[in-house]
């Protein structure tokens, strides 16, 4: 179980210390926030299924799989590079 820091209009903390006894708010605060939290994972996952359905965005994105590796190894071979001579001047030292 981990502890959580959360904020509250001052109103709201003391309506909620006058209608939820002490050992019940937590287990309804983590229970309202479990609900929101699967209402917006599905809303996500609708999402992402509606882009899998969308067979312009697709093709589009295959458009430019051709640039998936432009440029690293270029990138790869300078970061090596670098740490080849940082080795050489710490050997020296």
């Amino acid at each position: 179980m981990e502890k959580v820091l959360i904020s509250l209009p001052d109103q709201l903390a003391v309506r909620l210390r006058a209608t939820i006894p002490p050992r019940q708010r937590s287990k309804i605060i983590t229970h309202l926030i479990e609900k929101e939290v699967i209402k917006r994972e599905q809303t996500l996952y609708e999402c992402a299924l509606a882009v899998e359905k969308d067979h312009s965005l697709q093709q589009e994105m295959e458009e430019w799989d051709i640039t998936i590796n432009d440029g690293l190894n270029e990138i790869k071979e300078k970061i090596s590079a670098v740490g080849k001579k940082k080795k050489i001047t710490r050997s020296k030292k």
